[in-house]
């Protein structure tokens, strides 16, 4: 206060009615004093979120130990800086769980976190905590209590979660790497969508004291860097790894079936991978397998959950099955740890948690053990199948980057296809990593190294091994320009097309595509010859060569209710159920009496519903 208001004050003791106006204007002037610095904290606030890419809850530096003097050598990771997800205990520091009621709810920690201890006696730095889904309960990035981190390839879309803010600040370049947690894919995703190396270890292979449990048969602390070299001195800390190794031959097994879930063509994808190896020692030639219809051949116990999904082909409905293990063996785990808590506090959660945290509350779970069991069939099949040297090569997710705001990241479609390939590592335990590729259609793209349980020095060997190859094949395929077919002898081609309808019929599968391919290079003009190629290669189980044989078809025959029937069904085995539906739909609009397009459309209305 002013020396002249307390001169006016003192002589105007007497007057009651002028103190009170004094009175009203001194507490109306705090009020508009305090508002102004609220909202001018709100701007800078806001204004350190834009600069950090929104990727931070709390900002602090945790320095390393102190470094042994020379001549001894310097600690792998001196000078690198890192962050945790809000999920790590740090000292003095509440765990927040991505939750404003659990930070509310819970006290300082008394230790910090194994994991992060490790990384500071290593001589790196940590400059703080990040953002995440809520409970470490979704998939998206999104979260309602402290925003969404901002994807720095893609700022319009999710940046994926729950590790979203430790992706995105890697992404960024804030930091060297970061940590965070995966459960279902929580880093994973985040990897691929931010365009970054993401490395989920072996289950159990790195310490989980000290870090906030989800589900503690699918935790595991895993790890982002956009350096492969940074992320491989990462690996060998966090599993107190020896740094020489006998160096073995490597197995690349491509799991075709896995790359029909995506749109992403193999010229930039599968064969980046296979030009890559060309020039490496030690890679044999690369295998090929239908995942699906393996592990529904080696785990057997898969067969209960299956009943849901009779109407796909065998690979996707094995798929589906094991997602569906997965997501309700999270759920269980999730409801064991924290369901007292969840009905004493009431927390409040974003839509898409809360939807997944009522679930997991409300469900009962009768028979426990078999779930455990698909998990240690699965372990075991993988290490039948990739013995000491294989990898096995998949496309780290289904779909790009879902927009900012869009409903259609509650849609059980772009569950069910992400989950369909995270839920490989998450069952079986094995590790995987995250692999960037560059580009299609402005959205980043990657592929996932996957091997044995155990063998993580061997899957960051690989990837330490192969990175400069990989980026250097990816560029040329940005680059490369794909000629389109041309048309020849009408005669001719009409031949070839019954050749394939010969073998077709004989179940001559490949033969029948070799020989509707052929007629398609003379002659691209009639929409039979690439539906029939789509009924082919169905049969194959290869969907997404159907899908685009189908839709070629009907742009060039509208009404050729074969294409979209077909189409249908390679979406559906796809988990494309809305764009399913739709063509059934548009196949009894022009045959209202047919009866495989009705039922379809029922089944999928149900299935959506």
């Amino acid at each position: 206060m002013s020396s002249k208001a307390v001169k006016v004050i003192q002589a105007n003791a007497s007057n009651p009615k002028l103190l009170i106006a004094l009175g009203i204007g001194l507490a109306a002037g705090v009020v508009i004093l305090t508002e102004t610095r609220r909202r001018r904290r709100r701007r800078a606030n806001a204004a350190a979120q834009r600069k950090d890419f929104g990727a931070f809850v709390v900002r602090f530096e945790l320095l390393p130990f102190p470094q042994p003097p020379p001549p001894a050598a310097r600690l792998p990771l001196s000078s690198l800086t890192f962050a945790i997800k809000d999920i790590f205990d740090v000292k003095d520091y509440v765990t927040g769980f991505g939750s404003r009621d659990w930070e509310r709810t819970h006290e300082a920690s008394e230790k910090t976190a194994v994991a992060v201890t490790a990384l500071l006696k290593n001589g790196a730095t940590c400059v703080g905590k990040t953002v995440m889904d809520e409970l470490a309960f979704g998939i998206t990035g999104v979260n309602m209590h402290y925003g969404t981190p901002t994807n720095p390839q893609m700022p319009s879309c999710i940046p994926g979660g729950s590790s979203s803010g430790s992706a995105v600040a890697v992404a960024a370049g804030l930091v060297d790497f970061s940590l965070g947690t995966d459960t279902i894919g929580c880093v994973r995703i985040p990897a691929s969508f931010c365009g970054i190396l993401g490395f989920r270890p072996s289950h159990g292979a790195v310490s989980m004291i000290g870090v906030l449990r989800n589900s503690q048969s699918l935790d595991t602390v895993g790890c982002f860097a956009r350096d492969p070299s940074i992320l491989h001195r990462v690996g060998h800390v966090l599993l107190k790894l020896n740094s020489v190794e006998p160096r073995r031959a490597r197995r690349l097994i491509f799991a075709d079936d896995l790359f029909q879930f995506s749109k992403v063509p193999i010229q930039k994808t599968l064969n980046v991978v296979n030009k890559a190896i060309e020039n490496l020692s030690g890679y044999q030639p690369p295998k090929h397998t239908n995942f699906g219809q393996y592990i529904g051949s080696n785990v057997p116990s898969l067969k209960q959950f299956q009943e849901l999904s009779s109407n796909l082909q065998n690979g996707t409905s094995t798929l589906k099955a094991l997602s569906s293990v997965m997501v309700s063996l999270q759920r269980y785990e999730f409801k064991t740890n924290h369901e007292e808590w969840v009905n004493s506090v009431k927390p409040k959660l974003g839509p898409d948690v809360s939807d997944r945290v009522l679930a997991a509350i409300n469900t009962t779970h009768e028979n426990m053990k078999i779930l455990y069991k698909v998990r240690t069939e699965m372990r075991a099949a993988l290490q039948n199948l990739l013995k000491d040297d294989g990898i096995l090569v998949i496309p780290t997710v289904a779909d790009s980057p879902l927009k900012l705001n869009t409903k259609k990241g509650l849609s059980a479609e772009f569950h069910d296809r992400i989950f369909a390939l995270s839920s490989i590592a998450s069952i079986s335990g094995c590790c995987q990593v995250s692999i960037p590729l560059g580009k299609h259609n402005d959205c980043p793209i990657s592929v996932s190294f996957i091997t044995f349980h155990g063998a993580d020095k061997f899957l960051l060997d690989t990837v330490l091994d192969m990175y400069s190859s990989l980026q250097e094949q990816a560029s040329i395929a940005s680059n490369s320009v794909h000629l389109p077919d041309t048309n020849g002898n009408m005669d001719a081609s009409e031949l070839l097309k019954e050749k394939g309808n010969a073998a077709f019929k004989g179940m001559q599968w490949n033969k029948a595509v070799k020989y509707y391919t052929e007629a398609i290079n003379l002659n691209s003009t009639i929409a039979t010859y690439f539906c029939n190629r789509a009924a082919a290669y169905l049969e194959l189980g290869c969907f997404q060569q159907a899908e685009d044989d189908c839709s070629k078809a009907i742009l060039l025959d509208k009404k050729n209710v074969k294409a979209y029937l077909r189409r249908g069904t390679a979406r559906e085995s796809l988990l494309h159920y809305k764009e399913s539906a739709e063509d059934f739909k548009h196949a009894l609009v022009l045959e209202p009496q047919n009866k495989a397009a009705s039922h379809a459309e029922k089944r999928l209305r149900k299935l959506m519903s």
